[in-house]
């Protein structure tokens, strides 16, 4: 059985493994509230759903918004400190605040939520480029750039984003991008399936199938949300089918059964940057084996499972003696690899610059997601995909949706708590990274200062949605 339309609407927004993240039943007993408390909390989550909505479009650009702003909107960072006529594409900036007042909205019925994420939808419009996406940020003083960037989710969350609020609306401009969106998504794909780290070609390794950053993965997120909802668009289900293939042809042969981050037009591992060789990576590969299963729940076919259990031995037997594992692995031998600018290799990650070997991961601990991959696929294989869908994504009993908000009550009301009167979330003495002027390493200085945070925004909108969305179902028991 395949899964269309309507009946997978959650899922790629879920997308996780919210199945195996597993409730405790003791400690749902321990937060239990009676059903004047509920009643009464629930109150309190709307108000400060509505209050924190509000607030935040406030600090908006042109509709748009970054990643983090001073209590007195005198400063803005992205990546980098901003002026005032930018805003941030990539998560957590505008679509991914976009789809926090969707979710608002959904949950509450606000129209001002509904009507703060069309001015988001609106602001990403102004910022499509010529060829029908978007690169990191928009300047609104400089709408010339041509390029469409798949990396760290940025055209693909703007995508997103369109779709999921061109179900709730009858807006014409809305729904032209959209179209407009998949099939620049379409186009872009490269002839064996991958999409490539940014659009048009550069001529070098931005014009490799990149599934750094998760960059593909979330290039076949984004199909899969089409196919349900545009489930009659036949190019729509070619160009998945299509992506499927590639996740398959991709991997490596044994004995390093993997995947790496970046393929050359001869689908060869192949250098990026100076310091991502060509290399097996195990995150890639851990990320490769989710998306697989997730192909599977949409289309039911067996075969799609087929590369999965190699590559879990291989993750597994190339753990380093510190229980970790390395970003890079090198080709035929499984050693470690870690490199310098420019190119220039060293044996341990201690003689890496700083900057270097603080902020990239060369070294991570993959044991829980690795344990919970391989219970998926398990579960994949015992149960088929509708009932693994279920098991990730619906709470049928009253027993189970009780759990899941008894789960989630002390986090609903820290961030209560947490709210100031203005309905802004304020990280007190938030400590980052001092930016270096360009050309400068960094030099291990940090800042800290007061700071507004969309992430902290979006995670606190999304708790507190699920839980009106939650105790609606549960009344109707």
């Amino acid at each position: 059985m395949t899964f269309k339309g309507r009946e997978l609407l959650g899922y790629c927004t879920i997308f996780g493994l919210m199945a195996l993240v597993g409730i405790s039943a003791a400690f749902a007993q321990n937060n239990s509230l009676s059903q004047a408390e509920r009643v009464d909390l629930n109150n309190k989550v709307a108000a400060s759903l509505r209050k924190g909505v509000a607030f935040f479009q406030t600090i908006n650009t042109q509709g748009g918004y970054v990643y983090f702003v001073t209590p007195d909107l005198s400063l803005k960072w992205g990546e980098v400190p901003l002026d005032d006529q930018t805003i941030e594409v990539q998560p957590p900036g505008t679509p991914a605040v976009g789809q926090s007042f969707l979710r608002a909205y959904r949950a509450t019925g606000d129209k001002k939520a509904l009507e703060f994420a069309k001015e988001a939808a609106y602001a990403l419009i102004r910022g499509q480029n010529i060829n029908g996406g978007w690169d990191h940020t928009i300047n609104f003083q400089k709408l010339d750039n041509d390029k469409v960037s798949f990396d760290d989710n940025q055209t693909q969350s703007a995508v997103s984003f369109l779709m999921a609020l061109d179900q709730e609306l009858e807006d014409s401009l809305i729904n032209a991008a959209t179209q407009r969106a998949l099939k620049m998504m379409m186009h872009t794909q490269l002839s064996n399936g991958g999409w490539p780290h940014k659009y048009p070609e550069q001529g070098n390794y931005h014009d490799y199938a990149t599934f750094n950053d998760g960059g593909i993965n979330d290039c076949i997120r984004v199909m899969m949300e089409a196919y349900q909802y545009y489930p009659n668009d036949e190019a729509i289900e070619k160009s998945l089918r299509k992506a499927a293939r590639f996740m398959n042809i991709s991997q490596l042969p044994p004995p390093q059964p993997g995947w790496a981050q970046q393929y050359n037009e001869f689908l060869q591992p192949a250098w990026a940057r100076t310091f991502e060789p060509a290399a097996v990576c195990p995150s890639v590969t851990l990320n490769n084996i989710n998306t697989l299963i997730d192909l599977y729940l949409v289309f039911g076919n067996a075969t799609i499972l087929e590369p999965i259990p190699d590559a879990l031995r291989w993750l597994r037997e190339i753990r380093m003696e510190n229980g970790k594992w390395a970003r890079f692995v090198e080709l035929g031998t499984n050693k470690p690899l870690y490199y310098d600018r420019p190119r220039i290799r060293v044996d341990n990650i201690e003689d890496l610059h700083p900057e270097r070997r603080t902020g990239y991961g060369y070294q991570s601990n993959l044991q829980s997601l690795l344990k919970k991959s391989t219970l998926r696929y398990e579960k994949a294989l015992k149960v088929g995909n509708e009932e693994l869908w279920k098991a990730e994504n619906l709470l049928v009993s009253k027993e189970e949706i009780s759990m899941r908000l008894n789960e989630i009550t002390s986090k609903v009301k820290k961030i209560i708590k947490e709210q100031e009167k203005s309905g802004a979330w304020v990280t007190k003495n938030d400590k980052f990274k001092k930016t270096m002027p360009r050309g400068e390493r960094w030099n291990g200085q940090y800042l800290t200062m007061d700071r507004i945070s969309s992430a902290v925004f979006n995670e606190n909108i999304a708790t507190l949605s699920e839980y009106i969305s939650l105790g609606k179902q549960l009344d109707k028991f």
